[in-house]
């Protein structure tokens, strides 16, 4: 005879002015397949936890973005941000779709190399590049922007070596209403340093300045904030070709547009807070040319990675435990953590199950396997009574969490894509201890003698 688990009564004090948690009645958001594709096949053939990727909506979200810019300007490049997902497959489909590679690494930079990527359509970025990487992509015509006053003798040194003279563009920040205002990369443009950057250029007589880039922060909701950052860049650039005659070419104005991923902290959910990318292209592009010369049309660059890639990524967890905290939340441990997906310190993301379940929805807790009080997924999420073996569908989780991902306690999982065609492929290995243990050296010393 089969008798139910007694579970011990649960009295939770309510708070004035706040909803009943327990009226939220049946969790409804149920996902099966990710493109046709059953979650349940997905984490049987390839483990779990696993990432999930979509080409058909990553190239869907790419072509979406470029056409919201390309329509209203008639000179625009995406450089692909590398350090929001470097997988090979991920930039494989967007350098397909025209995109070429923003990288702010030498292991970037390699890596686009690798991918059969020409140096001419790689933009260099980062405020760290050793002097071998700066000669490579000097050697390599690569659209390097210098971050520092030391980066500028570098590359003179390197112009030197090579005997030419090196374009280059410069990283400027500045004010845009933006809090907190970004101002550790590049030279402030209201102090007069950017400038002083480009004296610098100009009497060491050895670089060609034909650029200007920008990023004024990251999960930007204002598009105001982007016409602010163009205008300032036009009127810097103008000032710049009157007092030193160098041809400014390119404007890039980094990325940081948001995805429909929800912030911590954000009452309203992203389909309200979130603007449309039409909204920020409009702001961008009426004012370049509210704000050019007539018939002058540099190059519009944007080095978009999270608008692009976070809403095509799911994560397929298994629920490993169901506990009671001492204050009456139950909280459940699922085989991922903040190890796999870094992200979660900031986002409150889409939890969803593989399959219906009866019961009343509680505020519950999701925690990662991880031996480490922080390993928390999500503080407070609504839940029926799951079962043990369960799969949980974490989304959006396509950008960063791949490249910020940690070797810690546990592998990194697998990835796949589902191709256009409905095919799942497997795009990069689950790790294993060899992985883990190749790039070790015991010396002879110090091996256990049994």
């Amino acid at each position: 005879m089969n008798s139910e688990i007694y579970e011990k009564p649960i009295i939770k004090k309510l708070q004035t002015g706040f909803m009943n948690k327990f009226g939220t009645g049946v969790f409804k958001h149920i996902r099966r397949d990710i493109d046709g594709v059953a979650v349940e096949e997905l984490a049987e053939q390839y483990g779990s936890p696993l990432f999930v990727f979509s080409e058909k909506e990553l190239r869907k979200s790419y072509r979406k973005l470029y056409n919201s810019f390309s329509n209203r300007y008639p000179n625009v490049l995406f450089g692909w941000s590398y350090k929001t997902n470097y997988l090979d497959a991920i930039c494989s489909i967007l350098h397909q779709e025209g995109a070429i590679a923003e990288v702010v690494s030498e292991f970037e930079y390699k890596k686009a190399k690798r991918l059969g990527i020409n140096g001419r359509n790689i933009i260099y970025n980062g405020p760290f590049k050793s002097m071998q990487s700066l000669e490579e992509a000097a050697e390599d015509g690569a659209m390097i922007n210098i971050d520092h006053f030391e980066e500028i003798q570098d590359l003179e040194d390197v112009a030197k070596k090579l005997n030419k003279k090196i374009k280059v563009g410069i990283r400027i920040n500045m004010d845009t209403g933006i809090v907190p205002q970004w101002s550790r990369f590049g030279f402030n443009l209201e102090s007069g340093q950017a400038l002083d950057a480009v004296k610098r250029i100009s009497y060491g007589g050895h670089l060609i300045l034909s650029g200007l880039h920008c990023h004024i922060g990251t999960f930007i909701l204002e598009p105001s904030a982007y016409a602010q950052e163009v205008k300032k860049m036009v009127d810097f650039a103008y000032k710049i070709e009157d007092k030193f005659s160098y041809k400014i070419e390119y404007l890039d104005i980094g990325g940081g547009f948001p995805s429909k991923n929800r912030l911590k902290g954000v009452y309203l959910p992203p389909e309200v807070v979130v603007p449309a990318i039409d909204e920020f292209a409009e702001a961008v592009c009426d004012t370049l040319l509210e704000s050019l010369k007539p018939n002058d049309f540099p190059k519009l660059i944007l080095e978009t990675g999270r608008a692009i890639v976070d809403t095509t990524g799911y994560l397929i967890t298994t629920v490993h435990a169901i506990k009671r905290l001492p204050d009456g939340t139950r909280a459940y441990v699922i085989d991922a953590g903040v190890n796999s997906l870094f992200t979660s310190f900031w986002y409150k993301f889409n939890i969803e199950m593989d399959r219906e379940v009866s019961g009343t929805a509680e505020p519950s807790m999701i925690n990662g396997p991880l031996c480490m009080n922080i390993d928390v997924i999500d503080e407070s999420v609504n839940l029926p009574p799951l079962e043990r073996g369960m799969k949980l569908i974490i989304s959006p989780v396509g950008a960063y969490n791949v490249t910020q991902w940690m070797q810690f306690i546990t592998y990194r999982p697998a990835v796949c894509m589902i191709s256009e065609d409905g095919e799942a492929q497997l795009i990069r290995k689950k790790e294993d201890i060899n992985n883990i243990i190749e790039q070790e050296i015991l010396p002879e010393r110090y091996k256990f003698d049994k």
